[in-house]
């Protein structure tokens, strides 16, 4: 992202804004007492008992390791915590150490909030690549895990219509995909073959369905300025996955609106092939066994593709105590604490020591695809501060498309939207 002197100006007026405040002061996400410093840590897990005992574990581990920090806890329910992180910045008031959603870590790194972490060279050497929230190559934030979308089947139900079982390393073609799904249809056990989950909303909607347009050729935006959609949200790569989108549904292979749980609904027989994430490995794999198989997505033409990226911690850039949370973040990244996480929530560890200590992900473990998979196929969502806009329209779009809308015309002026949307914010120059 290219960067101006004006720009430049305007969010160092904004830091020093934001670190204003003496060491002493909680405004500025740390205060001093006794000799002790305490940094203020906020989570979006305040509806997640499972992972906020994890995060409570890392913290009393840290306090418990020395006594010139203090890391003080405080969580939210998911649907309130960017409100909350928006407010607190308006207010002069954010933490030190906070947690981010990955595709949202560009915007919050141009809005000001979040300060590179410095590190050192080859901290994050053994880190899943999805999984470092990173901005001109300087890394903003870091994730303990990562969560990846496969194609989710029954072995036999694959072999009994006479379909090979793709692999990663020979995926489906769209084609053959194709042709699976009209075979199971044409079978008759199933009147909705696969489950795409379009009941899905929100932010489920461009990291589901955006790296199937990615691996048509098309994209939610150019990569290589993040300046304009237009070309890629709507040329003629994009109008074939919109066709094939809406042919799944007029074809009668998938429903356009599906059931609200797939995994549900795959476990009760409704489906045959479904498109989830690897937090719905436990509950097949109980149902079915060993019949369940997990499969690459198909490659439409620039092969297969995936969404990366969960949510990291990051440093706010008032913390006005930056070493004691840089030595948190430090202490944070320990591989047993990968390992905690990947346990505790049944998610990939983002780093490689750690996925070795972890049975199911450790070489030959029943969800090691999933590492693989990630490492091979994963992309994330696009590095610009622009995002949040662009996710917002392609939700928009895709619902259109699926409604059976004109793909062209539904296109087209989600890539204006988009384009009008970056040059009213000064090309979002960082």
């Amino acid at each position: 992202m290219s960067r101006t002197p004006k720009l430049v100006a305007l969010l160092a007026a904004a830091a020093v804004g934001l670190t204003g405040c003496s060491s002493g002061s909680s405004d500025s996400g740390a205060s001093n007492e006794g000799g002790v410093t305490t940094l203020e840590l906020w989570t979006h897990n305040g509806g997640n008992p499972t992972e906020l005992a994890v995060n409570k574990k890392v913290v009393d581990a840290f306090n418990a390791s020395q006594s010139k920090y203090k890391v003080k806890l405080q969580s939210f329910p998911q649907a309130s915590y960017n409100d909350a992180v928006t407010a607190a910045a308006s207010a002069k008031k954010l933490p030190c150490v906070m947690d981010i959603d990955g595709p949202n870590v560009p915007n919050w790194a141009w809005a000001g909030y979040l300060q590179p972490l410095d590190l050192g060279a080859g901290f994050f050497d053994k880190q899943l690549p999805s999984t470092l929230g990173k901005v001109d190559d300087k890394v903003y934030s870091f994730g303990h895990y990562d969560v990846a979308m496969s194609l989710i089947a029954r072995k036999s139900v694959l072999t009994q219509n006479g379909i090979r079982i793709p692999t990663l390393d020979q995926p489906w073609t769209g084609d053959e995909f194709d042709a699976a799904v009209g075979k199971i249809k044409a079978g008759g056990k199933f009147a909705f073959p696969l489950d795409m989950g379009t009941a899905g909303t929100g932010e489920w909607i461009p990291y589901a369905y955006s790296p199937l347009l990615q691996s048509f050729g098309g994209d939610l935006v150019n990569r290589e300025t993040y300046q304009s959609a237009t070309g890629v949200l709507n040329g003629p790569e994009a109008l074939e996955w919109a066709s094939w989108f809406r042919g799944l549904i007029t074809k009668g292979y998938a429903q356009q609106k599906s059931g609200k749980d797939s995994t549900v609904d795959f476990v009760n027989g409704k489906s045959a092939i479904m498109w989830n994430g690897s937090w719905a490995a436990d509950a097949v794999t109980k149902k079915f066994g060993a019949d369940v198989v997990f499969l690459p997505p198909p490659d439409f033409g620039k092969g297969p593709k995936i969404g990366g990226a969960s949510w990291q911690w990051g440093m706010s850039s008032s913390c006005a105590a930056k070493d004691g949370a840089l030595e948190y973040l430090k202490f944070s990244a320990k591989p047993e604490y990968y390992v905690d996480y990947a346990t505790a929530l049944g998610l990939i560890p983002a780093n490689t020591d750690a996925a070795a200590q972890v049975p199911n992900f450790a070489p030959g473990g029943k969800y090691r695809f999933f590492l693989e998979l990630s490492q091979k196929h994963a992309l994330v969502r696009p590095v610009t501060p622009a995002y949040p806009f662009i996710a917002s329209t392609f939700q928009k779009a895709v619902s259109d498309i699926l409604a059976g809308g004109d793909a062209q015309k539904i296109l087209d002026k989600a890539a204006k939207d988009i384009d009008n949307n970056i040059k009213s914010n000064g090309n979002y120059e960082f």
